[in-house]
């Protein structure tokens, strides 16, 4: 072998694995398709091995790639690693940075923070999606995740970023109509608003009341993927809805939603969630200590709002 591989052709073999597609390659990285196909030639040459098998429909990895795409990942991570750390000392982050979310939280809270982040460190490129499913930040590419809900799996890293917890809430128009829950189990007797969250069992309310905990399968007429729809539900009498207090805290104070049930909750803490590799990640970790200080002074609000009269 006469020379090492570049980092670009390593940078671009990884996208195209992950997304078994060219064209979906050079979409991500906002080239062509042409660009990728001569980049990942260019690295079969200096490694002397196919790394890809190529068919009309998708690209399959050969069994030398996936040993090579597993390198990649490790030399680019410890280049990355290098020149953040380096970019830190000066206070200036640089490089890429993907950040996904759920719609609604992202949305409305994390989109604008994103925004004040590359304002402070104008080095950092944020790619920022936001999605109705939970994201595998390890095998989709994504440096960090921020999610609302406690369920993580042990193989990444999370930081709490601010307090939350999910609640019980219905317009009064709906309660006067349907009469006001006593216990939990009369939920099935009601319509609700279930919303397909990313780390909830669609249609499974799994609450408790201090020690107490207790699940609830309820059923209605409309359900939706998306928060802010099933908010809107709510507000026009609908039904029941279970939606974090950060997202609904407006209506509470407002009194055009009441709060049933209000000794039964479930924990939604916001945390940022990224792979064990990027552990000594500079940008992510200046990414984690800007988003924990702007989020922080949600919790008093938050607490003010579950406690608003009429709750």
């Amino acid at each position: 072998m006469n020379s090492l591989p570049d980092n670009e052709d390593l940078r671009v073999f990884t996208v195209v694995v992950r997304k078994s597609s060219f064209a979906a390659a050079a979409e991500e990285l906002g080239s062509s398709p042409a660009y990728v196909s001569k980049r990942i030639r260019l690295l079969e040459q200096v490694l002397g091995v196919r790394l890809l098998h190529r068919t009309t429909r998708r690209v399959a990895v050969t069994e030398d790639g996936e040993r090579v795409f597993h390198w990649a990942q490790r030399v680019l991570d410890d280049v990355d690693h290098l020149m953040q750390e380096v970019a830190v000392t000066r206070q200036t982050p640089r490089g890429s940075l993907r950040i996904s979310s759920s719609f609604g939280f992202g949305r409305q809270v994390v989109a604008p923070l994103v925004s004040q982040l590359v304002e402070r460190y104008p080095g950092l490129q944020v790619r920022f999606e936001v999605f109705d499913r939970l994201v595998d930040v390890a095998s989709e590419g994504f440096d960090l995740d921020v999610r609302v809900g406690d369920d993580i799996a042990p193989h990444l890293i999370a930081r709490r970023l601010a307090d939350n917890h999910r609640i019980l809430c219905a317009a009064p128009a709906y309660l006067q109509r349907r009469g006001t829950p006593r216990h939990l189990q009369d939920l099935s007797q009601h319509d609700c608003l279930v919303i397909k969250e990313r780390d909830h069992p669609f249609g499974v309310w799994r609450l408790h009341a201090g020690a107490q905990e207790d699940t609830v399968k309820v059923t209605g007429p409309l359900s939706s993927n998306h928060g802010e729809i099933v908010v809107r539900w709510a507000l026009d009498g609908r039904g029941v809805l279970l939606r974090s207090i950060w997202d609904v805290a407006p209506w509470l104070q407002s009194g055009e939603l009441v709060q049933v049930l209000p000794e039964w909750r479930q924990e939604a803490n916001i945390w940022a969630v990224y792979p064990s590799r990027l552990s000594n990640s500079a940008k992510v970790r200046v990414c984690v200590e800007f988003l924990q200080a702007q989020l922080a002074p949600l919790d008093p609000g938050l607490a003010r709002a579950s406690a608003a009269p009429g709750a």
